[in-house]
């Protein structure tokens, strides 16, 4: 069964309303996308349509934390990261304003809107920013389990969602925490640290390298920040390589995140599979993941030639 990330969100959100009068939804002219409509229609008393001023919502979203207000702020990714980065910086996380920025459309899965559009720096810019938690759920399960999460968690947040529908690949039972890694299989020859919709590639991969005798641990980093220092160090002193795999930027993303602790703390030979620091492309979802190798045969290779 497939689900995409940001109709679990709007779901989410709904439910959420029914359980909590202080949440309030804003979104910058694009409900439908996002799917926060759902929430709207529901509560629309409680819904603000900002119009394209991602900045303004920022803004107005930190003003409704001040007032206790719990507001969920939601956007595409590259202008929730991009265009309204001043504000985040400034209103959000400065203030430690009590804002869930959740955006959708993130990474080149956006398909044909283009490289304009397809956010692969977000994280970086997201996570190089004090005060900011940052989470990218790898299905619509833990999406569920994330926004109910952080509407408990009292501070700045950054959620970034997928548009394509992707496997469900956990279930109700599936439990998320900020700050900690979820391992979903082990194997004592290489580490593949995933998140957000690669990580169904790397169980995709976990299954092939399993037929070639090769064994792998696959964990599933939906918290990039915090994140899970203590589970990065157990498996890297526990494997003979650490593989990253993401749909960012290989600089600044959970490539970055993970190396920071490695060379510190545990050193063993790293590489990943992420974006080479180049924009994406228009194209259908599924071609632009196999154009720029980001699939399980890519992790398959690159686990391979770590353990040569």
């Amino acid at each position: 069964m497939k689900k995409a990330t940001r109709q679990a969100y709007g779901e989410a959100l709904e439910k959420l309303g029914h359980k909590n009068k202080n949440i309030v939804v804003l979104d910058a002219d694009l409900a439908g996308s996002t799917k926060t409509a759902l929430f709207k229609k529901s509560f629309p008393e409680r819904f603000f349509d900002m119009g394209i001023a991602e900045g303004g919502m920022v803004d107005t979203a930190a003003g409704l934390a001040n007032t206790g207000k719990i507001p969920f702020a939601s956007t595409f990714a590259i202008f929730g990261a991009g265009r309204a980065f001043e504000q985040v910086r400034q209103s959000m996380a400065y203030q430690k304003a009590n804002v869930k920025l959740v955006t959708t459309h993130g990474g080149i899965s956006v398909g044909e809107d283009g490289g304009s559009h397809q956010a692969i720096e977000d994280i970086a810019i997201m996570r190089s920013i004090p005060n900011m938690t940052v989470i990218v759920p790898a299905d619509a399960t833990e999406t569920e389990k994330v926004i109910n999460k952080i509407a408990e968690y009292n501070g700045p947040v950054y959620v970034r969602l997928s548009r394509m529908s992707t496997e469900i690949l956990f279930d109700d039972n599936y439990v998320f925490e900020i700050g900690k890694g979820n391992v979903l299989t082990k194997g004592d020859d290489i580490t593949i640290i995933a998140m957000g919709i690669m990580v169904e590639e790397a169980l995709k991969a976990e299954k092939l390298l399993k037929k070639e005798g090769i064994n792998a641990t696959v964990i599933n980093m939906a918290s990039v920040k915090p994140i899970d220092k203590d589970l990065i160090i157990e498996y890297a002193q526990k494997t003979k390589a650490i593989l990253t795999v993401e749909e960012h930027n290989y600089i600044g993303g959970l490539y970055g995140a993970v190396s920071e602790i490695v060379t510190k703390y545990a050193p063993i030979k790293m590489d990943f599979v992420a974006m080479n620091d180049e924009f994406g492309k228009s194209g259908k979802p599924a071609d632009l993941l196999d154009y720029f190798n980001l699939n399980a045969k890519t992790i398959v290779e690159k686990a391979k030639n770590l353990l040569k």
